[in-house]
């Protein structure tokens, strides 16, 4: 069945796609949204920026991926974000998506990058003036790595590619897998005295508490939790919420404000530190301290009368989606020993990892899929891709830091978080940051004027 266009308001579209691009026996489709935003694109020596979407609501993405809006006249370019099948509104078996591993045999890499191939392809066919123009293949965190192996895969539909913040090789033992808690630590030990030793004494202040007569009850009203924990297994569970939460606060540290995935003061982590000045305090002290820490992440705004152990950020992402994801093709190893990080000690058990989702979704996950499929860290034979990687992010440790080849190039962004690059540009933006951008600006016109002399030289 060929894609059938449906217009809906403002620049909001659906097409219909294969469920199955690469098997013959399903003919099922579903409907695959996109957003197209043409204000500035020219049919004259212009270009098409093309988004490749990842874990969540695509306009969520959209609304956080505002360098693509800055640069759009400047580039000509028609903008278009594309919408990862299973996320969002685009749902393959709609309400039954998430329902069993056969509904949600589908959600690969494979399938979302033939989605995005299918969607140009159809673009230039329908749009006029479009069929002639280069596409740039652009994105964040997993919609990085998209938009790199989009590059690697389809070289044939995409000049380029901006990778930020994308660690593809976050998986085996391309890197070490203490190197994410490592950079963590990092960031909140540079951020304030003492700060990341007293997260790192806080894990056995809650367990000694946790260990006392009312200790549970203490530590569920200490912490205003919304649900009171019951049992020992609770604490565990607490306590993996809490270095979730560390971990999201490094992720989008952030030079001022933010909203996206939760509302935040600038620098997020030095607020967070100021409540972690004194290691050496007693049990109780601690406890409270970790609250008042954590409410700079789940409080900013004033409103929450709670803390809900089950949520770690804003419900645009789709964390069912993803859990599937990570229990098949996308397992990036992370552990902590608890010396060179602020974390309890946890060693990556890949038994333990696959036992667990065969308990939760019936299938064992494929570690060495990713780097097969992608090349792992032998992929000097591409080109015109920019990874760039904040040096305040996590995922910078498993991503591509120095260039590879004059066309696989590195940009490291001293006091840079995640992807904030392609944020929107912001007074109190570092210079770094500002560097970066014009530096991807200029390589992205060096592929589209290199475009445009091969297509002279065919015609």
């Amino acid at each position: 069945m060929d894609i059938i266009i449906i217009y809906l308001p403002h620049t909001n579209c659906l097409f219909y796609l294969m469920v199955d691009h690469f098997g013959f026996n399903i003919d099922r489709t579903f409907k695959q949204r996109y957003l197209i935003a043409d204000n500035y694109w020219k049919e004259d020596g212009g270009s098409i920026l093309f988004y490749t979407g990842n874990e969540g609501d695509i306009i969520w993405f959209c609304n956080n991926t505002g360098f693509m809006w800055d640069i759009a006249e400047e580039m000509k370019a028609m903008l278009v974000f594309a919408e990862h099948r299973y996320y969002g509104e685009s749902l393959p078996f709609g309400a039954d998506s998430f329902s069993d591993s056969r509904h949600l045999n589908f959600l690969t890499t494979e399938q979302a990058l033939a989605d995005f191939a299918k969607l140009i392809r159809y673009l230039k066919r329908t749009i006029p003036g479009a069929r002639n123009q280069p596409v740039i293949a652009l994105g964040g965190s997993y919609g990085g790595m998209l938009a790199a192996w989009f590059r690697m895969k389809y070289p044939h539909l995409v000049v380029g590619a901006l990778a930020s913040s994308a660690p593809i090789w976050q998986f085996n033992d391309l890197v070490p897998c203490d190197i994410f808690m490592k950079i963590v630590t990092t960031d909140f030990s540079q951020s304030g005295p003492n700060c990341s030793e007293s997260i790192r004494r806080s894990w056995d202040a809650i367990n000694r508490l946790a260990k006392k007569g009312p200790g549970l009850r203490w530590l569920s009203e200490a912490l205003h939790l919304c649900t009171p924990l019951t049992k020992s297994q609770d604490v565990q569970r607490l306590k993996d919420w809490i270095s979730e939460t560390w971990v999201n606060v490094a992720m989008v540290d952030y030079p001022y404000e933010s909203n996206f995935l939760q509302p935040l003061p600038a620098w997020p982590v030095k607020v967070v530190c100021q409540y972690f000045k004194y290691s050496n305090v007693p049990d109780t002290v601690m406890v409270q301290n970790i609250f008042q820490a954590l409410n700079v992440y789940y409080n900013y705004s004033g409103q929450a009368k709670c803390l809900n152990v089950s949520e770690t950020a804003t419900s645009s992402l789709g964390v069912l989606g993803w859990s599937y994801q990570a229990c098949t093709e996308m397992v990036m190893p992370t552990c902590s020993d608890g010396v060179d990080d602020m974390f309890e000690p946890h060693s990556w058990n890949m038994k333990e990892y696959s036992d667990d989702c065969f308990k939760q979704w019936g299938v064992r996950p494929r570690p060495s899929w990713i780097p097969t499929m992608y090349g792992g860290k032998n992929i000097s034979s591409h080109t015109n891709i920019i990874f760039s990687n904040g040096e305040l992010d996590p995922w910078s440790g498993g991503g591509v830091t120095k260039d590879i080849t004059d066309t696989l190039l590195a940009i490291v962004i001293p006091n840079g978080a995640h992807h904030l690059d392609l944020r929107a540009s912001n007074a109190l933006d570092p210079v770094s940051v500002q560097l970066t951008r014009s530096l991807e600006v200029k390589y992205m016109k060096q592929w589209i004027s290199d475009f445009y002399v091969r297509l002279r030289k065919m015609n």
